[in-house]
């Protein structure tokens, strides 16, 4: 289903929570060659398990996205929290995947607060849904033009209709929703043509983690457009989802608000990735005495 439609960076800084574990620097060998055009070695980031998580906020971020737009299309940024952090520590090819994008966003509260207890005082929670807003509500005024790739047929026609109503003038360029299986060369290939046809800014991804990650690593340098996971986003836009209240997201406590709504498919998740988490930043901060 496709629509077309008409401040200074801090240097680098790398907090080694784990020495006994490779961090995954060498590119995965399904990983093609990307030139980037930006200077990644400029955004500050903090190394949590092996994952390089971006020590931003919301404001850097956007900020950020305006300024360099054009240099990013074909790249992408992960969204990252406690659970694609665990599958990293468990996955190296993963890892690899969280580490050769952008950056890694800290969508995770847990993860912006290990950040802003190791030095980065600023470092908060970019969401992959706020990030998407805090674009959308520029675009019309940038002329960015948005390619959304993921989710159902019906989702997408919901999301249509509010993206037309939210944000009056918006440039969607696109919207595709791709088989529920693995796809032939053939049709990765038409995909890819289709998407770049359209000539996006932005391609959301919302496939769900490790999913879209995987895809967005598949496709670097492929598309036209700056690539970023967002998750359930496209669930809360179409509203088959709701987001936490804000004090909820404050306290860190958006997990268990979306537990609530879906404690069949998230409990079993939850549970083992948010124990793991603990014990492996428990363990290691006794050992090395962080």
């Amino acid at each position: 289903m496709c629509y077309k439609l008409a401040e200074s960076n801090k240097h680098i800084y790398t907090k080694n929570f784990i020495n006994e574990k490779k961090h995954g620097q060498e590119k995965h060998s399904d990983i093609k060659k990307f030139v980037r055009k930006v200077d990644k070695s400029r955004i500050p980031t903090i190394n949590i398990l092996g994952v390089s998580i971006a020590a931003v906020d919301i404001k850097w971020t956007t900020s950020y996205l305006e300024k360099n737009l054009t240099k990013l299309s074909g790249d992408y940024i992960c969204v990252s929290n406690v659970h694609t952090t665990v599958l990293s520590y468990e996955d190296e090819s993963y890892l690899n995947i969280q580490n050769n994008g952008l950056m890694a966003l800290p969508d995770g509260g847990p993860l912006s607060t290990i950040g802003r207890r190791a030095g980065f005082p600023d470092m908060e929670r970019v969401t992959g849904p706020t990030l998407m807003n805090e674009m959308l509500k520029i675009s019309v005024d940038k002329e960015y033009r948005h390619f959304f790739y993921g989710s159902t047929e019906e989702t997408l026609e919901i999301m249509k209709k509010n993206l037309q109503t939210h944000y009056p003038g918006l440039q969607v360029s696109g919207m595709y929703s791709p088989p529920f299986r693995p796809l032939i060369d053939d049709e990765k290939k038409d995909i890819i043509k289709m998407i770049n046809e359209t000539n996006p800014d932005f391609i959301w991804v919302g496939l769900g983690a490790p999913k879209q990650e995987n895809w967005m690593a598949e496709h670097q340098g492929k598309v036209s457009g700056l690539m970023i996971g967002v998750g359930a986003a496209f669930d809360y836009l179409a509203g088959n989802i709701k987001r936490a209240p804000r004090w909820m997201q404050n306290y860190n406590l958006e997990w268990f608000y979306r537990l609530i709504q879906d404690p069949k498919r998230l409990f079993s998740r939850y549970l083992k990735t948010n124990v793991k988490f603990l014990f492996l930043i428990s363990h290691i901060k006794e050992s090395k005495e962080i």
